[in-house]
């Protein structure tokens, strides 16, 4: 069944409420987790203080990046370019957070006392996707651009946006994932004049529950 909605705040938490549930309790991030990078090759630029590697990946705790170059903008502490720094990556970028995997051709990420707080991923499309702890089905959505905020455990989809919970859909132009509220929001101003397309899948029907044998026959 398709409908389309009427040009008003839109909170979704009924249709994809399982993709909540499986991180109503996000993890904090802990600033003092080491933070270990390790590439295939690095190059410094001693001009600008600023580097290139590639083949990187990058951790802390359950945090991850990886992508075939990284470019850290500017070294400025001894923390070798993550307190309040932003890095570029490109090529096969893949992003391990709290909520679950972004995917993306390029990623801006943003770091601010040694922890990421903002990722901003572009691709053709970019995707983030999660498994659904309740049903065991894969969440997941994409859009050209996909914007994470970790501070506000908000994931933001930008243009041609998509979301699914592996039994329904939802499409629009900008559509916010808001992990602690459990709800999905698609506000009209922001739709570009367009609507918001929601697909929803009924359940299979039950089968019928098999008759009951007939008693036997009593003996005479």
């Amino acid at each position: 069944m398709a409908v389309s909605c009427p040009r008003k705040l839109l909170a979704l938490a009924a249709l994809l409420a399982p993709l909540a549930q499986a991180n109503a309790a996000p993890v904090a991030r802990d600033a003092r987790a080491p933070i270990l990078l390790d590439a295939q090759s690095t190059s410094i630029d001693l001009k600008t203080n600023s580097a290139v590697f590639s083949k990187i990946r990058i951790s802390q705790g359950a945090m991850s990046i990886t992508a075939d170059q990284g470019q850290a903008s500017q070294q400025r502490s001894k923390d070798l370019y993550f307190e309040d720094n932003v890095w570029y990556f490109r090529g096969n970028v893949k992003i391990t957070v709290e909520q679950g995997l972004l995917f993306s051709d390029d990623a801006q990420i943003t770091f601010v006392n040694s922890v990421l707080s903002k990722a901003v991923a572009n691709g053709k499309p970019a995707s983030f996707e999660q498994t659904v702890a309740k049903t065991g089905k894969l969440a997941k959505g994409n859009a050209e651009t996909i914007d994470y905020d970790a501070a506000k455990h908000l994931v933001r989809f930008l243009k041609n946006a998509y979301l699914s919970n592996g039994d329904n859909e939802i499409r629009g132009q900008l559509l916010k994932y808001d992990v602690l509220a459990q709800k999905v929001i698609a506000e009209a101003e922001e739709q570009n004049s367009q609507r918001v397309r929601i697909i929803i899948t009924p359940p299979p029907p039950k089968s019928p529950a098999p008759a009951k044998a007939p008693p036997a026959n009593p003996k005479p």
